[in-house]
């Protein structure tokens, strides 16, 4: 009886750790999101952010720099971190390995390469009816065609290492070819090339924005409603049949959603790295859990709010200058990986 009670009690212990985490990143990632509205090259106190988002036509300039730079920039770091980690903590349950990251299977090396296409060629030039959006498309195609060729390959394979391995051939042979493209580009077209290839979430337009919010929001909710499977998927595939899973279509699911979720992201802000990689294992640690009920959505939770701090501090560190934002995710991601490696090597 005794031993029951304490059970109940753990129980509840950790479910109200649970809530209190969940509540304490909902209130960071808050505060983050009015920090990057109020603090810039010009920085305004919090009422007349406020002022300029409730009252767009009263300060044309403050709404000016709300609406066309700021809050879509902030609206993009915030979906695109929680894009990140959801395909990272998906393609953790598919290797059931916590070192596995959304660009393993080459999905960054495909979107990098159809737009080395665009900018270091001069086909960028043969589309300008679409220029404003060609960077975005042609990053888009890279990464699911990638995407297309993972997939169709995972239908004839089972084993993950074997996976694996066609991904990272994937990423070697894309950037093969990316490197002989910027080996015969003009100076001035590497340069615009580079600064994209370090990641970055300026720029973005309302449009995009609204595509993210739509087909990033739906692969989100659906992982979400499929965390039971994905529990059982990790315990096993033998175990998950058993409960009345479908492997092969679940498997295919797994990889496609992990794949559209970082090729979308990669598509519009560039390369950005270790968010995917770090933040399911920082999740795990603070949720003390491996439930994906729980899980997907802290760890959304947890890549907005990292990603919305490695962008302020990219923006302001060296104000005006900007830094991209893959160096900084890189100190964040970076230590934890080793620690996950050092900590596997030890139980070894």
């Amino acid at each position: 009886m005794e031993a029951v009670l304490n059970a109940k009690l753990f129980t509840r212990r950790l479910a109200g750790r649970r809530v209190a985490v969940f509540y304490a990143l909902g209130a960071l990632t808050l505060f983050l999101v009015i920090l990057n509205l109020c603090i810039g090259s010009l920085s305004y106190p919090v009422h007349q952010v406020a002022e300029g988002l409730f009252h767009p036509y009263e300060n044309s300039d403050l709404s000016f720099i709300i609406w066309k730079i700021r809050l879509p920039r902030t609206l993009a770091t915030v979906m695109g971190g929680a894009y990140l980690a959801a395909s990272g903590l998906l393609l953790q349950v598919y290797f059931r390995n916590p070192i596995v990251g959304p660009f393993i299977l080459g999905i960054s090396s495909g979107a990098t390469l159809m737009v080395s296409l665009v900018m270091l060629t001069s086909l960028g030039l043969q589309l300008t009816y679409i220029t404003p959006f060609l960077t975005t498309i042609a990053g888009c195609l890279g990464a699911y065609g990638v995407m297309i060729l993972v997939v169709a390959i995972a239908a004839k394979v089972r084993q993950g290492a074997t996976l694996l391995i066609v991904g990272l051939m994937m990423g070697y042979l894309c950037g093969a070819v990316t490197s002989i493209l910027t080996a015969l580009a003009e100076k001035e077209k590497i340069k615009g090339f580079i600064l994209w290839g370090m990641g970055s979430f300026s720029g973005f337009k309302w449009i995009e924005i609204g595509i993210m919010a739509f087909l990033g929001g739906g692969l989100v909710l659906a992982i979400f409603l499929l965390s039971k499977p994905l529990n059982a998927f990790l315990l096993g595939e033998d175990y998950a049949a058993s409960m009345g899973v479908n492997i092969r279509r679940f498997r295919l699911f797994i990889l496609m959603a992990a794949s559209a979720l970082a090729g979308l992201v990669t598509a519009m802000a560039g390369p950005v790295a270790f968010i995917g990689l770090a933040v399911p294992h920082m999740a795990r640690l603070s949720f003390g859990t491996s439930d994906n009920r729980v899980l997907v959505p802290g760890a959304c939770l947890m890549g907005a709010a990292v990603t919305s701090l490695c962008d302020l501090i990219a923006r302001m560190w060296l104000n005006p200058v900007e830094l991209p934002i893959s160096a900084i995710t890189a100190f964040f991601g970076a230590p934890i990986v080793i620690g996950l490696l050092l900590k596997r090597g030890a139980r070894m």
